[in-house]
């Protein structure tokens, strides 16, 4: 037990050396002038990155840049897990649902949306016009038609054929890397350093009517802080959730660790629920830092993601787990 001279003495000195804690800007090197970065998960992010540059190469905002550049998946019909043509549920209805943060620590949030395209632009006038951080379903549509969102038939042809062929055995086993990645999240340091992030997917194919995944919650499958860095996620949502892991992996950053080292971590927590290696459990985190460093850790091989800055525009294997 220690004596009341003895906890004043201990009180002092930890007050005395509070001047010489690192912050997160100590704890790593600083290089100068980072400049304008934006990084977006899997192979379709070489093309959303080059529509994110279009506004970061021209000193834009960060935030119109993450938006700009998920906006290209999210109306491409061949892309299966985001957006327009993206794989329905087992009912057949295609719901949409996104996030966006940007560099204030303001956030919007739709989910299980319908018959709207841009969801991300859509999650952004959430953040933007409403006292709500979140909109779901037929009132998140409500809304968007509102704010001059068109209406439109996401359900393709091609996505509709393949839900009849999934009908016939109605057989629920998600593919890693293919039908379980069901996301892209974009992560943008613009000239003026400040940061933004996006997260959109239509979701798991042929799951329960109503299910929402990680990717548009705050913190689970996106998170900012212009302090530290951010992050963003990919791969089987439920996982995600249940460690808030995008909100871990920036805490991790805070902390000096590395992009990659932040999800690692946050991919080994993941792994101890889970101790039993599944061809069928992907996670995928991508972090980017105040001075734009980046870098990614899955649990399967397979996961990529795009990095751009200035004229270079490239793809990266993330770090795996298990090869």
């Amino acid at each position: 037990m220690k004596t009341r001279r003895e906890l004043l003495q201990y009180a002092g000195a930890a007050l005395a050396a509070l001047p010489f804690a690192k912050t997160f800007a100590q704890s790593r090197p600083r290089r100068t002038s980072p400049g304008a970065i934006v990084v977006s998960t899997w192979n379709f992010g070489m093309q959303a990155n080059d529509a994110a540059w279009k506004i970061l190469g021209s000193g834009g905002h960060a935030l119109d840049a993450v938006i700009a550049g998920v906006g290209v998946p999210e109306a491409d019909p061949k892309n299966t897990s985001v957006g327009y043509g993206g794989l329905p549920d087992r009912d057949g209805h295609v719901t949409l649902d996104a996030c966006v943060m940007d560099e204030n620590g303001k956030a919007g949030s739709v989910a299980c949306v319908e018959n709207i395209v841009h969801v991300a632009a859509l999650a952004r006038k959430v953040m933007e016009k409403t006292p709500h951080v979140m909109l779901v379903g037929e009132g998140a549509q409500r809304f968007a038609l509102a704010n001059g969102f068109p209406k439109t038939n996401l359900l393709t042809p091609e996505s509709e054929k393949a839900w009849r062929e999934w009908l016939k055995t109605a057989r629920y086993k998600p593919v890693a890397n293919i039908e379980n990645h069901d996301t892209i999240g974009m992560l943008a340091l613009d000239a003026a350093g400040n940061l933004s992030g996006a997260c959109t997917t239509s979701g798991m194919a042929y799951k329960m009517h109503g299910r929402v995944g990680d990717s548009p919650l705050i913190g689970a499958g996106l998170y900012v802080d212009n302090e530290v860095g951010a992050a963003t996620s990919t791969g089987l949502g439920e996982e995600v959730i249940k460690i808030c892991g995008s909100h871990v992996v920036v805490e991790q950053m805070r902390l000096g660790k590395s992009p990659e080292e932040a999800c690692r971590i946050a991919v080994e927590r993941i792994i101890k629920k889970n101790p039993v290696k599944r061809d069928d459990l992907q996670v995928g985190f991508l972090a980017l830092n105040k001075h734009g460093e980046h870098g990614a850790y899955c649990i399967l091989k397979g996961f990529q993601y795009a990095v751009r800055s200035g004229a270079q525009n490239i793809l990266i294997d993330g770090k795996s787990h298990f090869a």
